[in-house]
């Protein structure tokens, strides 16, 4: 039996170890005491590194994982030499001091407090947060200091990361000396001081890598998927790296010794981190590797510097880090330079930031002047919370670090500006006629007769094998009257007529390759074998003409792998065509309901589809140069190409948002019921979250195969799609809800994830749906944090298809009823 001295020593030793997220002026913290926060994922203490044991430092790491990982240090520069011990001590001016036995200050927060006394038993306290932040709080509990704003090399859930673009200050995350040296290193991150608008990282003085622009939707070149939303207060712009609640909050961003920005997540069962991130990595995305007018190019297996269009190697063989490239031919500053629009691409350096300019009076700008080389906008309303929300970019002299990223990773259009030719004239003296006809037109002076002049003008142009008149211009001719501002810049194949209708067989039957409200679409060959679709509208429509406009000037803009690609269009008098390329494997639901070739759609090929339709929603929302609504996103418009890539077709009902728009109201309510969000569908209200609920029905039948329309008995004895993926997943039955035709090769973890961000989507609230960028980070890794959805409601589903300006259309809507869903 144990004596009671020997338990009374057993409780001082229990005692004198500190475990507990709190210190206070009473209770310091000794060499063999911890900090731990309440959720246990970070621990304070003092520690030695294995290869440097002679000195010890007072940090922060990850507690109860097998990989010890430091993210703060207090005293990096400053530690306890050998033979020493330290101490920690919140003092009652409200400071943090670090001192070793001998008495000397190592480390201290300087706050500036010393006013500040413990009166009527209230003390200063510092606290250890679940975040892994450190917090030193007044005697009346408001922060004084904390961890997050002295950090060293790591970003935790939390930190803001800020840059003063009035005082060109910003806040620094400072790279380890080495692997086992946490003193300053040679490397520093931080925003860009001079505009906060991308992310910079120096090796001593000299650049070292760059992020590239926030464009509206991210950073070129950084992930932003748990970024928040942007912050401009007029003088500091910031954002904040989160996590979403209940995720786990093992994960953070880190700049590496190596001179690397690497996100990196712990994953508990091979007990290591992962990099989901790392930048610049080996090769040219080092900053201006690729020398002036070069680009790095990342789309490909190997990643190499390229010259930018209209330019080519300095020295004549290949791009040359030093050299770079040269303009192909000389800029003349006339009439007759145009600019070149190369999509997809991180932005050079050492840009003229314009703030409050359209996308019109960007262009503007630097076209008239003749030292401007290069322009690109974005509209920021999507990330700036606040402050100016248009992004307006110039160049004057060489372009510097470039990079070409291509579809799925976000990028700007870059319009760079190149020396004229003798088409490029032409172009600008037939719009020099437009404007003329315009003015005539107007006056109503001899509109007929000048009309013919220019049909006449481009087709002798044609049969003389010379440059003919764009399309672009024809069609400008036809809408003149429109208050909508054409883009002269859209460039086509020029397709005659009497093409199309060999290609079509005269438009036979036996080519329709399907229908819909605006016309038919006809399968081609032309002359040269290649297979199109022909967009057929009918004749006499206005809606069809708004369509035919509306679809032409969206998707002549648009460059991603998934959205279907137009090559050309036609319009004369009552005959609209629009040429697209052809998807031999049509449209998604021509499998999806079929019973017969339901089964050629393994989960493989399922799960790469509602992927797909994710990136390219993503696209039109965020990261083309335009915010794009599609408002009638399903299976029948999602096409198919020989090896099953989805492509979002059909853009006759999409709208733009630009400037500071997040939503808007229509009293013409467009789409297919059962498609539309009930906000849109009740009240006539849309935004991006529109597409989202769009997006989740869809992916909610491409995992069960049954249609939203189904009837009730056809979904498994719930009342429609919506309420049996929720019940079945609530229940945990996932493989349930997926459809009965896929019996293997499927993972289980992937089905139950996509129904979680399929009820995501459909949520009721607008506000309670995630964007897209949220959606396809979710889909892409297993490491993003999903928030539990909540019960969604439905409406009555009508399976028609809903044209602007239909008649009576508000009664129909009006009837549509809302339910609860009962549990099985």
């Amino acid at each position: 039996m144990t004596s009671l001295p020997a338990i009374f020593i057993l409780l001082l030793l229990v005692c004198s170890c500190n475990s507990d997220d709190h210190l206070t002026p009473t209770q310091p913290l000794s060499p063999d005491d911890e900090l731990i926060s309440s959720n246990g994922v970070f621990a304070l203490g003092f520690f030695s590194l294995q290869s440097s044991i002679a000195n010890t430092y007072l940090g922060i790491w990850y507690h109860n994982i097998s990989e010890r990982t430091y993210v703060w240090v207090a005293n990096r520069d400053n530690p306890i030499t050998s033979s020493l011990s330290g101490k920690l001590v919140v003092t009652n001016t409200s400071d943090l001091v670090l001192s070793d036995s001998n008495g000397r200050i190592l480390w201290t927060t300087r706050t500036k407090t010393d006013n500040i006394t413990t009166e009527s038993g209230d003390i200063p306290t510092a606290v250890l947060l679940d975040t892994g932040n450190f917090v030193l709080l007044s005697p009346k509990g408001t922060d004084i200091w904390r961890s997050y704003d002295d950090p060293t090399d790591t970003v935790l859930p939390g930190f803001k990361l800020w840059t003063n673009y009035k005082t060109h200050v910003a806040v620094r995350i400072v790279a380890w000396k080495s692997s086992h040296d946490p003193s300053t290193g040679e490397f520093v991150l931080s925003g860009d001081p001079s505009t906060g608008l991308q992310i910079l990282t120096w090796r001593g003085k000299s650049l070292y890598w760059r992020s590239g622009v926030w464009n509206g939707a991210t950073a070129s070149g950084l992930t932003n998927s748990f970024w928040s939303q942007v912050i401009d207060d007029g003088e500091v712009i910031y954002s904040t790296y989160n996590t979403a609640d209940g995720s786990p909050i093992r994960s953070h961003w880190k700049l590496d010794y190596t001179g690397d920005v690497v996100f990196r997540v712990w994953i508990d069962g091979s007990s290591s981190w992962k990099p989901l991130f790392k930048r610049p990595g080996n090769g040219c995305l080092h900053y201006g590797s690729c020398g002036p007018f070069g680009y790095c190019d990342i789309t490909g297996a190997v990643w190499e510097c390229r010259c930018l269009d209209g330019f080519e190697p300095a020295h004549g063989f290949s791009v040359n880090s030093s050299k770079g490239c040269v303009r192909k031919e000389a800029l003349r500053c006339g009439g007759d330079d145009h600019f070149l629009t190369l999509p997809g691409m991180k932005v050079p350096d050492k840009f003229v930031y314009l703030r409050n300019r359209s996308f019109e009076e960007c262009a503007a700008e630097c076209g008239r002047n003749c030292s401007c080389t290069a322009y690109a906008y974005a509209n920021l309303s999507s990330i700036l919370a606040t402050g100016n929300q248009s992004r307006c970019l110039v160049w004057k002299g060489e372009l510097v670090d470039s990079e070409k990223a291509g579809d799925d990773i976000s990028g700007d259009n870059l319009y760079v500006r190149l020396a004229g030719s003798a088409a490029a004239f032409s172009l600008f003296f037939f719009r020099y006629l437009n404007e003329l006809l315009r003015f005539l037109l107007l006056h109503k002076f001899w509109p007929i007769m000048f009309q013919f002049l220019i049909l006449s003008f481009e087709i002798r142009s044609i049969q003389r094998n010379k440059e003919p008149l764009r399309r672009s211009d024809l069609l400008q001719v036809h809408l003149s009257t429109s208050q909508e501002v054409w883009d002269p810049s859209l460039e086509f194949q020029c397709i005659l007529l009497k093409d199309i209708d060999t290609a079509t067989n005269s438009f036979h039957d036996t080519n329709v390759l399907g229908k819909g409200g605006f016309g038919k679409v006809y399968k081609g060959t032309l002359h040269d074998g290649k297979e199109v679709a022909v967009k057929r509208l009918s004749k006499g429509s206005e809606q069809g003409v708004e369509h035919f406009r509306n679809e032409v000037v969206l998707i002549a803009k648009l460059q991603h792998k998934n959205l279907v690609r137009l090559l050309g269009y036609f319009i004369h008098e009552d005959e609209k065509l629009l040429i697209y390329e052809y998807m031999p494997n049509k449209s998604l639901d021509k499998f999806l309901f079929d019973n017969t070739r339901k089964s050629m759609l393994d989960w493989q090929r399922r799960f790469s589809i509602i992927k797909g339709v994710a990136r390219g929603l993503l696209y039109l929302h965020q990261d083309s140069r335009m915010t794009i609504i599609h408002r009638d996103l399903k299976p029948s418009n999602i096409l198919l190409d020989m090896e099953m890539n989805p492509k979002i077709s059909d853009f006759g009902m999409a709208r733009i948002f630009g400037g500071s728009e997040q939503q808007e109201s229509t009293k013409r309510v467009v789409g297919t019921y059962g498609y539309m969000s009930p906000e849109y569908a009740m009240e006539g209200i849309f935004s991006v979250k529109s597409d989202t609920y769009s997006f989740g029905i869809l992916l909610l039948e491409i995992v069960s195969g049954l249609k939203i329309s189904s009837p009730h008995h056809l979904v498994m004895d719930f009342r429609n799609v919506i309420a049996c993926a929720w019940n079945l997943w609530k229940d945990g039955k996932a493989r349930d809800f997926l459809d009965s035709t896929v019996t293997e090769n499927y993972s289980l973890d992937e089905v139950s994830k996509c129904i979680h961000v399929g009820l995501l989507c459909v949520q009721d609230g607008s506000s309670a749906r995630p964007h897209m960028s949220s959606v396809v980070s979710m889909l892409d890794s297993e490491a993003m944090p999903r928030v539990m959805p909540k019960q969604p409601m439905y409406f009555a589903q009508l399976n028609y298809e809903v044209e602007e300006g239909r008649e009576g259309l508000e009664n129909s809507v009006n009837g549509a009823s809302f339910t609860t869903l009962e549990g099985r």
